[in-house]
């Protein structure tokens, strides 16, 4: 895949790896508010913003991961899981190149970026030690929650395009399974990174320590959704 954006540190080798995945439709440049909020906060990541490998079939310049030309809730999860080994060996080959373990390394998607995010947790747990999704939602929501891997939802509560009510409904089946999740719904947005969620995304990142981290400390305690209530909607 041809990289977009590509940014290491400045200096000394990276620590961390967070891969960015771009909407249907565009390409990975488009997510350069969000690689420069990252390179701000974490100077020693390095940010890597691929370009999809499909063209986009609905008649503009842009790329797309999957068709969507009549996408439904019965093909969706097919199309999406045809798409997803190659995104997997290309991770793996980042990781191996750039020297950066499954746990250092995070994906984050906007839009069908965040479907192939989201989906990657579910079917391939602990790729990533975390999965941002903006403006996503599942393929098809997960029987089991993953335990290797954390997931921060970000949502407009306007978003005409994924209703935010996917976002809520797969907090709701992480947090019935079991799993680490946080959600972050933005009143008044539509489908869009705004700045208010790239906000809540570093803080996420910097403040949210992981369910399986806590269960080592506390010596193999069961894992469960951490959730602040008080935190989990932006005005």
């Amino acid at each position: 895949m041809h990289l977009a954006i590509e940014s290491l540190p400045a200096t000394g080798a990276p620590e961390q790896l967070v891969l960015l995945l771009h909407g249907v439709g565009s390409g990975g440049a488009a997510l350069a508010p969000l690689a420069q909020a990252l390179r701000d906060e974490f100077p020693q990541a390095a940010l890597l913003a691929p370009d999809a490998p499909l063209p986009f079939d609905g008649g503009t310049a842009g790329r797309q991961w999957f068709s969507v030309q009549g996408v439904d809730e019965a093909n969706r999860p097919e199309r999406v899981a045809e798409a997803l080994p190659p995104l997997w060996q290309w991770v793996r080959a980042e990781q191996r190149r750039l020297g950066v373990g499954a746990q250092a390394t995070a994906i984050a998607g906007f839009s069908q970026g965040a479907i192939l995010a989201l989906e990657t947790a579910a079917q391939c747990d602990g790729l990533a030690g975390r999965v941002l999704a903006f403006s996503g939602r599942f393929a098809r929501l997960p029987a089991k929650a993953p335990r290797l891997t954390t997931l921060h939802l970000f949502h407009g509560s306007a978003d005409a395009v994924i209703d935010a009510a996917h976002a809520q409904r797969a907090f709701d089946t992480l947090a019935g399974l079991g799993g680490d999740a946080t959600l972050d719904l933005a009143d008044g947005l539509g489908h869009t990174l705004h700045p208010a969620l790239l906000e809540r995304a570093i803080y996420r990142l910097r403040h949210h320590i992981p369910a399986r981290t806590w269960a080592e400390a506390m010596g193999a305690a069961p894992a469960g959704v951490l959730r602040e209530d008080d935190d989990e909607t932006l005005h």
